[in-house]
């Protein structure tokens, strides 16, 4: 049995060491605010952090802003092509200079004291320079660009440290499980263009997503449904539970606090009934003969069947579910932001991505049939850690089960708690370097 022992702490630092285990976790980890303040620190202040997309700007001078942990950035296309991630912040006093989520323009204004920059940062105007004895250096005074910025497949990064491993170094094995959303593509190429929602659940951002134990129970009926609907998109690979330990489906951690609900050898064994379904929409013959000229008999067959849904979370704040990019943000210890937006696929009829785009709808969003769910469980977990009586948190489901696979990742069963120790184990590795 569980003491009911709590963590010492420190006035003014709390003792992380002790507050994982690979069993448990203190509930302070996501109830306090210091520790919330350590985490804009170590983590969204020095990791790899998901900013957006390169299709979400196409053209020259589209913008959209962003955060990384609390500090505000701007994602914008220069002339050039380029894609740059600015510190949305003037040089002279610090107003933002763009208060739009997203649009087009030529500059950015700042409305204080009028302040130009060019769309690359670059500082194009002064209001009055003549008062400044040195003139401006254009470039010195130009918007601060995020001191490290990469992509993947288009998926941007930035990291507001000048040093630290690269980019494909931090995602490792996540990488190639991103490529089975693009790759969904004939093209190889998505648009992460298809409508956005957000919401605010009143919970630790850390509760959110990469959990197989639940669905089952949370989403009982939605789940039933699926499998009484054969001739549906989901219900042909939902007759059998995904979500029981019986299910070919699994959890995997690759490591980086990178994380799975691995479908890929369940949605396989549906592939005849998934593409009856597909033959059904018009352009989906197309789609499966497009698919395996790209990709070949056998990759086409995995990627038809997955339909895109890698089901990945790269930690600390990207999460590629179903037919969505989520973008997890924090705003306190117990209040957290997500902005889920549909992805479009390149070369497929109009009527396959209306037919994705209908799914993602039944499930997620204000009127979807699983997202209040999880607002709802979030929130009622979120008021239950506040207790302080053995305020331990158990992620011990499976340890005694979980291996490691040929690829170096840890792999469990579907309802496994693989997941949540695979964040918490590099949330504590984050964490404790000052």
């Amino acid at each position: 049995m569980h003491s009911y022992n709590t963590i010492s702490w420190h006035q003014s630092t709390p003792e992380i060491e002790g507050m994982v285990t690979p069993s448990r976790v203190h509930s302070r980890v996501y109830t306090d605010e210091r520790i919330f303040q350590l985490e804009i620190e170590r983590i969204f202040g020095r990791a790899w952090v998901y900013v957006g997309h390169h299709s979400e700007v196409p053209n020259p001078g589209d913008f959209k802003t962003r955060v990384i942990g609390r500090t505000p950035v701007i994602m914008v296309r220069g002339k050039d092509r380029v894609v740059r991630v600015l510190v949305n912040r003037c040089r002279h006093r610090g107003a933002q200079v763009c208060e739009t989520e997203s649009g087009n323009t030529k500059v950015f204004r700042c409305w204080y004291h009028g302040w130009i920059y060019n769309i690359d940062g670059s500082l194009a105007e002064v209001t009055s320079p003549a008062a400044y004895e040195t003139p401006l250096d254009p470039q010195d005074m130009g918007l601060s660009a995020v001191p490290r910025v990469d992509h993947y497949r288009g998926f941007v990064f930035g990291s507001l440290t000048s040093t630290g491993e690269d980019l494909v170094t931090h995602l490792g094995g996540a990488a190639p499980m991103i490529d089975l959303l693009c790759d969904a593509s004939p093209t190889g190429q998505i648009f992460v263009d298809g409508g956005s929602h957000k919401t605010v659940f009143n919970a630790n951002w850390k509760l959110v997503g990469m959990d197989g134990y639940h669905p089952n129970v949370l989403h009982a009926s939605v789940v039933a449904a699926w499998s009484r609907n054969p001739d549906g998109g989901l219900g042909s690979t939902h007759r059998e539970s995904p979500f029981v330990d019986e299910a070919a489906t699994r959890t995997r951690d690759f490591g980086h606090g990178h994380v799975m609900l691995d479908f890929r050898d369940h949605r396989i064994k549906h592939y005849d009934s998934l593409t009856a379904y597909l033959r059904k929409i018009a352009g989906g013959e197309q789609y499966i003969a497009n698919m395996h000229a790209k990709y070949g008999e056998s990759r086409a067959r995995l990627l038809i069947s997955l339909a895109g849904d890698a089901h990945l979370g790269t930690f600390p704040n990207m999460q590629l579910i179903h037919n969505q990019v989520r973008i997890i943000t924090p705003i306190s210890a117990g209040k957290t932001e997500v902005m889920m937006t549909a992805v479009r696929l390149d070369g497929v009829s109009d009527a396959l991505n209306t037919e994705r785009f209908r799914q993602q709808e039944s499930f997620y969003g204000p009127s979807g049939a699983g997202s209040p769910d999880d607002a709802e469980i979030f929130e009622r977990v979120q008021r239950g850690l506040v207790a302080e009586v053995n305020p331990w948190v158990e992620i011990s489901r499976g340890m005694g089960r979980q291996k490691v696979d040929v690829d170096g990742s840890i792999v469990g069963l579907i309802t496994d708690e693989v997941t949540q120790r695979g964040i918490m184990r590099y949330w504590k590795q984050l964490m404790t370097v000052a």
